[in-house]
C-alpha cells in the first residue's frame, strides 16, 4: 500500500529531533526531562501504529510505505525508506520497548538530561536500521545506534562500566567494517550504475565464490550483534554492568537487529550462498542453545545469566533461518519478536530487584518471596515464559523452529536428528538454570542483602511496565495469530526464494554439506526446487 505523506521518515526523525530540543528545555531536577522523553516515546510509538493500522496490508509480503530521496547522489546514495512483514513487528517492538525503557529509567538522578537525548537517539536509529533500503544508509544508521549504547553503559553502569563499554564498541564497531566492505563491493561488482539499492544489489548475478565472500563478512557483522558464538563474549559484560533500561534495549531491540539483517541481506541478498552457509547456522545455532544454557547455569550474577539466555534464545532463530521452510522462517521471526518481549521484562524485573536489595550475586539473595510478593509473581510468570511453557510466546516461537527444521526436506535426516536432538537438550537445561534462579532468589533462608532488611514492592510505574511486556507474551501464546498474520505473507516469500535459489550442491562441496544436505541434492548438476 502507497501513500504520499512520509510516514516512516516522521516516525524516525520525530525522536532525533526531539533529543535536540531536550538540550535546552529548562530544568533542574529532571522532571520536566523525564516526563518529555516519555512524551516523545508515546507519541512516536503511537503515531507508528496508527500508520500501520490505517497504511499497512498485512497480507501483502513486499515493501511498503516506500520513500525514497537523492542524498548523495555523486555516491549513489539514496534515503530511501520502507517496511514489509519482517521489520514492520520489530517497529512495533521497539517503539513499546523504547518507551517502556524511557518509563523505567524515571529515577534516573545522574545527567538525566544527557540520558533521555541518548534514550531519543537510540530509538531514531533502531527504527531507521528496520526501515533502511539503501545499504550506506543502512552502514550509518548502524554506526549511529552504536554511540547511545556506549555512553548509556560508559557513565550509567556498574563499577566494570567502562570496561563494558569498551568491548561493546571494539567488537559491535569492529565487526561493522564488514557491511562497509561489502556494500562497497556489491555496488561495484560488474560495472553498471552505481547503486546501493538493497533491491538492486539483490538481483545482481554474482559468482558463486563473490557471493559466499559477501555472506561469510556479514554474517561476522551481525553475528557480532546477534551474539552468535564465539563472537557473543562481549553481551555479558554488557548485560552485566548496564542499568536495567539499557539492558532492557539491549536484549529486547539490539539483538533482534542481528537477526534481522541476517535474514534481510544474507538469506534475502544472497540466496546461493546461503544454501551452503545453512548447515553452519544450524551448528552454530544448536551450539548457542547449548552452551549458552549450559554458561547460564554456571552464572552467579543474576544478569549475567539472563544475558547467557539470551545467547541460547538466539540459538533458535538461527535454526529457523536454516531450515528452509515457511514454519521454521515463521518460528524465527516470532522468536524475535518473543524473545524482545520476555527478555525485556525479565531484565527490567531484575532492575527492580537490585534497587531494592543492591546486589545481583544470588548467593546473598534468598526469602525475597515473602518480603517481595508482586515482584516474586511476575518473575515467576516471566520465567515461565523464557523457559517456553504452553501458553506463552516462547513456547510458540520455538515450537516452530523446532517441527520447521524436521520437517526440511533440505537436510538428511541424520543430521535433523542431531541438531533437534541437541537443541533438545539445551531446552532441558532451560527450565533448570531458570527454577533454580527463582529457588536462590526467593525462597529458602534469607542472603546477606535480604536478612533484617524490609522491602518496597514493586510501584504502580513498574508494575505498569511489566504488565505492558506481559499482556503481548500471553496474548501471542494463547493466539499466536496475532502476530503471525503480520508477516505470514513475507516469512513464506522469504523462504520459498531461499528454496528455489537452492545452487548446484554437488558432491565435492565441504564435508558438512555432504553429511548435511539430503542425498538428493549431491546426486544434481541444476538448480532444484523444493515444493512445501
Amino acid at each position: 500500500m502507497t501513500t504520499s505523506f512520509p510516514w516512516l521518515s516522521t516516525i524516525i526523525m520525530l525522536p532525533l529531533a526531539a533529543a535536540l530540543f531536550i538540550t535546552i528545555i529548562p530544568d533542574k531536577d529532571g522532571r520536566t526531562v523525564r516526563w518529555y522523553a516519555l512524551g516523545v516515546g508515546l507519541a512516536d510509538f503511537a503515531l507508528s501504529l496508527y500508520a500501520l493500522w490505517k497504511h499497512y496490508d498485512f497480507s501483502e509480503a513486499g515493501y511498503q510505505l516506500a520513500e525514497s530521496v537523492t542524498w548523495l547522489p555523486q555516491l549513489g546514495v539514496n534515503w530511501s525508506l520502507a517496511i514489509d512483514g519482517l521489520s514492520m513487528p520489530l517497529v512495533v517492538l521497539t517503539g513499546l520497548v523504547t518507551t517502556l525503557s524511557i518509563l523505567a529509567g524515571w529515577q534516573v538522578k545522574e545527567k538525566p538530561r544527557l540520558f533521555y537525548f541518548l534514550m531519543l537517539v537510540m530509538y531514531s536509529a533502531q527504527i531507521g536500521v528496520f526501515c533502511a533500503q539503501d545499504l550506506i544508509q543502512f552502514f550509518l544508521i548502524w554506526e549511529l545506534e552504536l554511540v547511545p549504547v556506549y555512553l548509556l553503559i560508559a557513565i550509567w553502569g556498574g563499577p566494570k562500566r567502562r570496561y563494558a563499554a569498551t568491548k561493546f564498541i571494539l567488537y559491535t564497531a569492529g565487526a561493522s567494517i564488514f557491511i562497509l566492505i561489502a556494500a562497497l563491493s556489491m555496488a561495484f561488482y560488474g560495472g553498471g550504475a552505481l547503486t546501493f539499492d538493497l533491491t538492486q544489489l539483490g538481483l545482481k548475478d554474482y559468482s558463486l565464490g563473490f557471493e559466499l565472500l559477501m555472506y561469510a563478512g556479514l554474517l561476522i557483522a551481525y553475528g557480532v550483534k546477534l551474539s552468535v558464538f564465539p563472537l557473543h563474549t562481549w553481551l555479558p559484560d554488557a548485560h552485566g554492568e548496564a542499568s536495567a533500561p539499557v539492558s532492557m534495549i539491549l536484549a529486547g531491540v539490539l539483538l533482534k537487529m542481528g537477526g534481522y539483517a541476517l535474514i534481510r541481506m544474507n538469506v534475502e541478498m544472497l540466496p546461493n550462498a546461503h544454501a551452503y552457509f545453512a548447515p553452519v547456522l544450524a551448528v552454530l545455532g544448536v551450539v548457542n542453545i547449548v552452551y549458552g544454557a549450559l554458561a547460564s547455569f554456571a552464572q552467579r550474577n543474576l544478569k549475567r545469566r539472563m544475558a547467557y539466555s539470551s545467547i541460547s534464545h538466539m540459538g533458535f532463530v538461527l535454526l529457523g533461518v536454516a531450515s528452509f521452510t515457511d514454519l521454521g522462517m515463521s518460528g524465527a521471526m516470532l522468536q524475535m519478536v518473543s524473545h524482545g518481549l520476555i527478555a525485556s521484562v525479565m531484565f527490567f524485573l531484575a532492575g527492580v530487584t537490585y534497587d531494592r536489595t543492591h546486589t545481583l550475586n544470588m548467593d546473598e539473595m534468598g526469602g525475597l518471596g515473602k518480603k517481595m510478593p508482586s515482584t516474586f509473581a511476575l518473575f515467576t510468570i516471566a520465567s515461565m515464559a523464557s523457559l517456553a511453557l504452553p501458553g506463552m510466546s516462547g513456547f510458540v516461537g520455538e515450537l516452530m523452529v523446532f517441527l520447521g527444521f524436521a520437517n526440511s526436506e533440505i537436510y538428511a535426516t541424520s543430521f535433523k536428528t542431531i541438531i533437534v536432538l541437541l537443541a533438545a537438550v539445551g531446552l532441558i537445561i532451560t527450565p533448570m538454570y531458570l527454577l533454580s534462579m527463582l529457588r536462590e532468589m526467593f525462597y529458602g533462608k534469607e542472603g546477606k542483602a535480604v536478612e533484617g532488611q524490609i522491602f518496597l514492592d514493586m510501584k504502580p510505574r513498574e508494575l505498569f511496565i511489566a504488565a505492558s511486556l506481559m499482556l503481548p507474551i500471553i496474548g501471542i501464546g494463547f493466539y499466536p495469530k496475532l502476530i503471525t498474520q503480520t508477516y505470514d505473507a513475507t516469512a513464506v516469500q522469504i523462504a520459498q526464494n531461499a528454496r528455489t535459489a537452492l545452487p548446484t550442491i554437488a558432491s565435492n562441496t565441504s564435508p558438512l554439506i555432504r553429511v548435511a544436505m539430503a542425498p538428493e541434492l549431491n546426486e544434481i548438476d541444476h538448480p532444484i526446487t523444493i515444493v512445501k
